[in-house]
């Protein structure tokens, strides 16, 4: 096998599965291009969407435990000890066992092809004996779409396959005998033994034929999908401070493109719930154009032209064709829904409800003009041309932001409580600001002087409204003393770099954060679980605004919050330090990419050994205010 990381397993990790639930930080994640697997580190596959990852899950145990679905593969004995790690450079997980009587690899991937991505799905389970004999035991055992389907078996005359409503599922397998079946479901038990190698894998369509792969092309298909990986992160240009959990994140953002359009899916799970009280567990299998401005910056910054391209022309075009209103987040193939549904199902741990679908789509969320905005303004900085199309869009949006940043909105954290969010408004100051700069550009048309003039009402609001000299720090929105992390974002949009920003920070610090973790506003303690990208986000602003060691400290201390293959959830319990919510979490890795770049172009620019950010400066006149 190829060089791996070194394993640095948690040990919280190793916890029994209690009524069939393993905690969320044992999970890793492996993936295709469209659809994502969940792997826990007793070997068991507890999610996995066929073909794409807002399809409904074959494999969905982590929700439901009884009825899900799954595919478990580890060694018999009760004694056997566990650690993993990812092949550097790729998203192939491998598990290595020991037991008393000898040492276990599996090597877990979603295979791709020769040219990239195959039209199905393919997960390959491959198990290597290292040293003495270790008897494993597997089973396939195909789950219920959520309770909305029923697994049959199919025996044909090339191979017994399991239908579940549109979706077929193949199980392949070379040295898994002896077989024993129960209608659709399968298991059994072999011998690893040195220098031994079977192989499992897994095949899956929806509404189309499958293709049988033979057994003895998966070793070859293995090693391809490695080579595949490596050759992607041979392009990835970084070698910066936490520059392995930097790579680690790239990889996990990379799972998470939906190639077939380019979309960026927020996460590649529904439900698992932010607290453990309940109530709060949504699906994230949507493209935020959020996190679209975040990943393009990071992907524009590590040289990685293709996925650039894509999301940014996917945007664009998804905004045309859907152009009554801004967008907050589309489905992955680019359409619009707001429809939610609730499936009959326990949740993870029993803490329900298990949603599909995301009711946030018809929300004002103004900030969301600022990240259309920030997306365009970084492809072109990095050397691109927009064409006129895509010109034409972004002159119309920036209109429609001087006429609609006074309105009141859901803002960042989509809150049905419409106010005047502060950081909204500097969202679309943010806009128009990236407007402006695109215009002097040559890259689009409009009354540049009309954004001027908005940007800088836009400003005085934020003076005016936005800070509370008594309290002595920015507010939520006017009328209120609640704090908003979001405020940190711009500290590295450079909208206030100065003293109000730094003692805006401070007072972060003092009421919402606790140890290295951070609460997203005012009052979330009572709700919720700290937010991950939170904490990161304070590491970037404390650089931002020249606490370059205090900012290096807290990148430490969140980077060894990740579990033992490098890869964040949503949320971290306050408690235990337990992952909540939705693994792996692309705005958690994204944070800390941006975190990582901020912190380095700060004290590049400090130091005069660097370029520094583009907008490390600030505006002098709003930092004086």
């Amino acid at each position: 096998m190829p060089e791996r990381t070194r394993d640095t397993p948690d040990a919280s990790d190793n916890e029994e599965r209690t009524d069939g639930y393993v905690p969320l930080r044992s999970y890793g994640a492996i993936g295709d291009g469209r659809t994502v697997a969940l792997i826990a580190r007793d070997g068991r596959i507890d999610w996995l969407p066929i073909p794409s990852m807002d399809s409904p899950p074959v494999f969905a145990s982590i929700v439901d435990a009884e009825h899900g679905g799954h595919v478990a593969l580890r060694p018999v004995a009760d004694d056997a000890t566990v650690s993993r790690e990812y092949i550097a450079g790729t998203n192939v997980l491998v598990t290595t066992w020991t037991t008393s009587s000898g040492t276990v690899t599996v090597t877990d991937a979603m295979v791709t092809g020769v040219a990239g991505r195959l039209p199905w799905a393919e997960v390959a389970r491959c198990v290597q004996g290292v040293d003495g004999t270790v008897e494993m035991e597997w089973a396939v055992v195909p789950g219920t779409l959520l309770n909305t389907a029923e697994p049959k078996r199919l025996d044909t005359a090339n191979g017994t396959v399991i239908g579940i409503d549109g979706v077929t599922i193949a199980i392949v397998e070379h040295g898994f005998d002896p077989v024993h079946d129960d209608g659709p479901r399968f298991s059994g038990r072999f011998d690893a033994e040195e220098g031994s190698k079977h192989i499992l894998s897994i095949v899956g369509t929806h509404d189309e034929p499958i293709f049988m792969p033979r057994p003895e092309s998966a070793l070859a298909a293995m090693d391809r999908t490695i080579a595949n990986w490596k050759s992607w992160s041979e392009e990835f240009s970084y070698d910066g401070p936490w520059a392995e959990a930097v790579q680690r994140s790239a990889l996990a953002l990379k799972l998470l493109i939906f190639s077939p359009t380019g979309a960026i899916a927020a996460a590649p799970t529904t439900s698992l719930p932010e607290d453990r009280r309940g109530g709060k567990n949504w699906d994230y299998r949507f493209a935020w154009v959020r996190d679209l401005s975040y990943t393009v910056h990071a992907l524009t910054r590590f040289g990685l032209r293709e996925e650039t391209h894509a999301a940014v022309s996917w945007m664009m075009r998804t905004i045309a064709e859907h152009d009554e209103t801004m967008p907050i987040f589309y489905a992955l193939d680019g359409s619009k829904t707001d429809d939610v549904e609730e499936r009959d199902v326990p949740g993870w741990n029993g803490i329900g409800p298990v949603t599909i679908g995301n009711r946030a789509g018809n929300q004002l969320q103004l900030g969301v003009w600022g990240d259309v905005f920030e997306i365009l303004r970084q492809y072109v900085r990095a050397g691109n041309v927009l064409d006129r199309k895509s010109a034409a869009v972004l002159q119309d949006l920036a209109d429609d932001a001087c006429h609609r940043w006074p309105e009141a909105d859901s803002g960042m954290w989509e809150l049905e409580d419409t106010q005047h969010y502060v950081t909204s408004k500097i969202g679309c100051w943010q806009a128009l600001d990236a407007a402006v700069e695109l215009h002097d550009a040559g890259m689009i048309d409009g009354p540049r002087e009309k954004w001027i003039e908005n940007r800088e009402l836009i400003e005085d609001w934020v003076s005016e409204n936005g800070w509370n000299e008594e309290l002595g720090h920015y507010v939520m929105y006017p009328g209120t003393d609640a704090l908003d992390t979001s405020i940190l974002l711009h500290a590295m949009s450079a909208f206030d770099r100065g003293p109000r920003m730094e003692s805006t920070i401070r007072a972060i610090e003092e009421q919402l954060q606790q140890g290295p973790l951070v609460y997203r506003y005012s009052g979330m303690d009572v709700e919720e679980s700290p937010f991950v990208a939170c904490s990161f986000w304070l590491a970037a602003a404390l650089a931002c605004v020249g606490r370059v060691d205090d900012a290096h400290s807290l990148m430490d201390d969140m980077v060894a919050q990740a579990n033992d293959v490098g890869l964040f959830s949503e949320m971290l319990s306050a408690e235990d330090g337990a992952f909540m919510g939705n693994i792996p979490q692309g705005l958690s890795h994204l944070a800390l990419i941006q975190a990582a770049l901020t912190i380095e172009e700060v004290s590049g620019a400090e130091s005069g050994s660097g370029s520094g950010s583009a907008d490390a400066d600030g505006d002098e006149a709003r930092d004086a205010e």
